[in-house]
C-alpha cells in the first residue's frame, strides 16, 4: 500500500521542531527561579511498557535540562483509580506545585482537577484528558486521528485485497472509563465509514485488559466465523488479544488485525504477519512537551497549544501509520533522542528472525 504525504502522516521529527515554537525554552533567569520546585508525573497503568520505557524517560529529561534543581515524582496507579487518587493526595503533601496525569478514570479525574487547582497547583492532563474539568493544559497524540488511521488503513487493505462486502468487521475498543479512547473510538468509526464494510460487532474493553477483549473476539469467531474480514482494535494490547483468539480457534490466515502503540509485542506481530496495522507515537515527544509546559506554568506564563479540546488549550502531535512496509523505516531506522524508537536486536529475536530478514531488517 503507498500512503501519501498528508499532514495526518508526516514525520514525528518534522512534527516535533515544528511544534518547538509553542514552547519556547525558559530563559536561564526564569529556570533559576524554580529551583527546588517539586512537579509530579502520574501514569495510569502497569500494563503497557510505555511509561517506564519512554513518556517517564522523555519527561524527566527535559525537566533536568530545563531545571535541574527541580524534584520530580513519579507514580504508577497500575491500573487502579483508586490508587491514582492516594497518588495525587500524595504528591500534594509532598509540595508538587504542577502535576502531570495521565487517568486511569478520566471523569473520576475531574475531582482531582479541582481540589488541585482551589490550592494553586497547575494540573497538566496526559495522554488522556479529563473532559468534565479545564485543566491548566492538555499534551497528546491525536487520538482520534489514531483511531481513523488505523480504521481507514484496514479498509483499504481489505479493499486492495478484494475482500467482498458481504463481510463485515469486528471493532475492538478501549477502556469506557478512558476519554482518550473514547476519542480513538470515534476515529474508528469515522475510518469504518470510507468503506464498505459493516460492523458486525463492537466491544468497550474494561480497563484495556487484553484478556476480556480475547475472550470477546473468541465468542465473535464462533457467533460470525467466516463472515470476519477483520479486527480495527484500538491498541496492540486488544490486537495482540484478537490475534491469540483466532489462532485459539484454528483460524489460518488470521483475519487483518489493527493496532496502536508500537509495542515491541505489536510489532513483532506485525512482523510475523499477524497483525496488519499499529501506530508510531514515540511518548518520548509527549513527555518533553509536558515538561515544558509545567515549568512556563510555574513561571506565571500562558503556554499556547495548536487547538481546543474539552475547554482546554491543547497541544497534539500527530503520529505515523506503520505497517510491515515502512515498518523498518519508521521503527528501526528513525531515532528519537539519538536512538532507534525501536532497535532491531530487540525486534528480531527467535521466531521474529525470518520475518525480519524477509522485511530487510537485520540486527
Amino acid at each position: 500500500m503507498i500512503w501519501t504525504e498528508t499532514p495526518i502522516r508526516r514525520s514525528l521529527g518534522a512534527l516535533a521542531l515544528a511544534a518547538a515554537p509553542l514552547f519556547a525554552p525558559v530563559p536561564a533567569a526564569h529556570a533559576a527561579s524554580l529551583s527546588d520546585a517539586t512537579v509530579a508525573f502520574l501514569m495510569p497503568d502497569e500494563g503497557s511498557t510505555r511509561y517506564e520505557a519512554h513518556d517517564r524517560p522523555g519527561f524527566v529529561k527535559e525537566m533536568k535540562e530545563l531545571c535541574a534543581s527541580c524534584k520530580v515524582l513519579y507514580q504508577n496507579a497500575d491500573g487502579d483509580a483508586a490508587r491514582q487518587q492516594q497518588q495525587f493526595n500524595s504528591v500534594i503533601s509532598q509540595g508538587a506545585k504542577a502535576i502531570v496525569i495521565d487517568p486511569v478514570d478520566s471523569t473520576a479525574a475531574a475531582s482531582l482537577v479541582k481540589m488541585a487547582q482551589s490550592q494553586g497547583i497547575k494540573v497538566i492532563a496526559y495522554d488522556r484528558p479529563i473532559p468534565s474539568a479545564k485543566a491548566d493544559f492538555y499534551v497528546s497524540f491525536n487520538n482520534e486521528a489514531i483511531g481513523k488511521m488505523i480504521a481507514s488503513s484496514l479498509v483499504q487493505h481489505l479493499q486492495a485485497m478484494h475482500v467482498p462486502d458481504t463481510q463485515g468487521i469486528l471493532e475492538v475498543n478501549g477502556s469506557p472509563t478512558d476519554a482518550a479512547a473514547g476519542l480513538i473510538k470515534k476515529g474508528m468509526h469515522e475510518g469504518l465509514a470510507t468503506g464498505p464494510y459493516k460492523t458486525l460487532a463492537e466491544y468497550d474493553t474494561p480497563d484495556w485488559l487484553p484478556p476480556k477483549a480475547q475472550q470477546w473476539v473468541a465468542g465473535q469467531i464462533l457467533r460470525f466465523g467466516q463472515k470476519i474480514a477483520g479486527v480495527v482494535a484500538a491498541n496492540d494490547g486488544t490486537g495482540g488479544a484478537a490475534v491469540a483468539a483466532f489462532k485459539a480457534a484454528g483460524v489460518d490466515p488470521v483475519p487483518p488485525v489493527t493496532g496502536n502503540d508500537a509495542t515491541i509485542a505489536g510489532l513483532q506481530l506485525i512482523i510475523a504477519g499477524d497483525q496488519y496495522n499499529t501506530i508510531s507515537k514515540p511518548s518520548e515527544i509527549v513527555g518533553a512537551a509536558a515538561a515544558k509546559v509545567a515549568v512556563a506554568l510555574l513561571e506565571g506564563q500562558t503556554p499556547a497549544g495548536n487547538t481546543t479540546l474539552f475547554g482546554t488549550t491543547t497541544e497534539l502531535f500527530t503520529p505515523t501509520l506503520v505497517t510491515a512496509e515502512n515498518l523498518k523505516a519508521e521503527i528501526v531506522d528513525k531515532e528519537i533522542n539519538g536512538k532507534p524508537i525501536e532497535p532491531a536486536s530487540v525486534l528480531c529475536t527467535g521466531r521474529y528472525a525470518d520475518g525480519c530478514k524477509k522485511l530487510g531488517i537485520t540486527p
